[in-house]
């Protein structure tokens, strides 16, 4: 199949199609004219590539992690992409920790505007 019917059946633009191949996510072959051809088992591949986006991985690390769908009877891989999985949610839980820190942060600032605010509105005012 052609991009645009990719493109179609996965809901992915015809311009991310083309930036996962150049990420090395997604193959294509190419005909004569120099048109991109796809698997019909590409359509499962780019679900899968979203999926991984959706979870907050970046292109580098999906790169790291497909293998293991390539090869999945490769435990060395299997083991890699798990390793490199666990790695990103401790990344992503780290992230989180500092948001909340922040959160924190701000809801103190806000706090002390709002005091601050209380003491300018029900102040007299200057004659």
């Amino acid at each position: 199949m052609r991009i645009g019917e990719l493109s179609r059946r996965t809901g992915v633009s015809p311009r991310s199609l083309r930036y996962y191949e150049d990420q090395g996510l997604l193959t294509s072959s190419r005909s004569d004219a120099g048109q991109r051809h796809y698997a019909d088992a590409d359509v499962e591949r780019v679900a899968l590539i979203r999926q991984l986006f959706d979870a907050g991985l970046s292109s580098r690390v999906i790169a790291l992690v497909l293998p293991c769908v390539d090869t999945p009877a490769d435990p060395a891989i299997t083991e890699s992409a798990f390793v490199t999985m666990t790695h990103e949610r401790d990344r992503i839980d780290a992230d989180i920790a500092q948001l909340l820190r922040s959160r924190d942060a701000l809801d103190e600032l806000i706090g002390i505007n709002r005091r601050y605010w209380a003491q300018l509105t029900s102040a007299p005012v200057p004659g």
